[in-house]
């Protein structure tokens, strides 16, 4: 049952390692050369395993006193969506025992992708399908990572502006779904939302605003066209 699951997951999580391990070396780069050892992503990646948040808690660490409510709803702000990824998912976790703790925990974006998009293949055991999807995905970001930092001690350069990298990534998965969907209606509402928050709240205080906002422009057009509209 294991192997199985584990041989019918692998395929859809090999094109998230190739980014993860591009990622996580990005990241690993970016904490060797503010000159932390490669333990510190390492083990960031293994146990907080929030790629935007991992690359602002380099400066975090870096700040000359802690700010434990500071860091706190910094988080909160940066990683929100996943509040949102949570109550989607209360279906699928159901009745998975001892992994659905981890199956919370791992739930990053391209897993949350997979898990809404792929099905169990038939006969698949859909808890261990889905555990493999996330454990994999983790192992990518953690080896990228730590393989990164390792590298920083053999090679330098100017690392200004490889934060962009999660960037890119979103951009990447929004251009993605563009051109997957012909219903072009999600997307917009969510640029939309997000703009307007931003010139009006600015760059501090906008994203969970926008979210918000989003979810409620949802609800509304799914109650209009119900069967038309997948955010």
């Amino acid at each position: 049952m294991k192997t199985k699951a584990f041989r019918a997951a692998l395929p859809y999580t090999l094109p998230i390692c190739v980014g993860f391990l591009f990622l996580g070396m990005s990241y690993g780069f970016l904490m060797r050369s503010q000159g932390f050892s490669f333990v510190y992503p390492m083990l960031m990646s293994l146990f907080i395993f929030a790629g935007s948040m991992e690359f602002v808690t380099a400066n975090l660490l870096l700040m000359p006193t802690f700010q434990p409510l500071h860091a706190f709803l910094l988080t909160l702000m940066v990683n929100a969506r996943h509040l949102f990824y949570g109550l989607s998912m209360l279906d699928k976790f159901q009745n998975l025992g001892w992994k659905k703790p981890y199956l919370i925990f791992g739930l990053c974006d391209e897993t949350f992708s997979i898990h809404c998009a792929v099905p169990p293949p038939e006969g698949v055991d859909r808890g261990w399908f889905m555990f493999f999807v996330t454990v994999l995905n983790q192992l990518y970001w953690v080896a990228g990572a730590t393989l990164g930092a390792l590298l920083g001690y053999l090679i330098h350069f100017n690392t200004t502006g490889i934060e962009f990298v999660m960037t890119a990534l979103f951009v990447v998965m929004f251009l993605n779904q563009w051109e997957e969907r012909k219903d072009h209606r999600p997307a917009l509402i969510g640029v939309g939302c997000t703009l307007l928050c931003l010139l009006v709240l600015g760059s501090d205080h906008f994203l969970l605003p926008a979210m918000g906002l989003i979810i409620l422009c949802f609800l509304w057009l799914r109650r209009r066209s119900p069967q038309e509209v997948s955010p």
